[in-house]
């Protein structure tokens, strides 16, 4: 039999200031956009569309956030469970800030 367990990598934490602040900021988006629109909508518009704009942009938030989830994580650790801060701190990880860490 192969008992053979992959290594975990850890999330990603970043040294650099700037990189953090973008981490927070995208998982501020991924977590609290749906109910910022709805609040503006309802303000600017009508509560009937603010409830239409609030289910449609959880919608959309949790495709991108299924998005970059399996673009970024490593595919041996998709199986886990992730915040929206380490879902972030992955993608930025990825894409940005890959030299930041240190």
């Amino acid at each position: 039999m192969n008992n053979f367990i992959p290594e975990i990598e850890p999330t990603p934490v970043f040294k650099n200031r700037r990189c953090r602040w973008l981490v927070k900021i995208i998982a501020f988006k991924l977590t609290y956009m749906p109910f910022l629109l709805t609040l503006i909508v309802a303000y600017a518009v009508d509560y009937f569309y603010a409830i239409a704009t609030l289910l449609i942009s959880y919608l959309i938030t949790g495709i991108v956030r299924a998005y970059i989830r399996n673009n970024s994580i490593p595919k041996q650790q998709l199986e886990y469970t992730y915040t929206a801060e380490a879902i972030a701190a992955w993608y930025l990880y990825r894409t940005h800030c890959f030299g930041d860490q240190e």
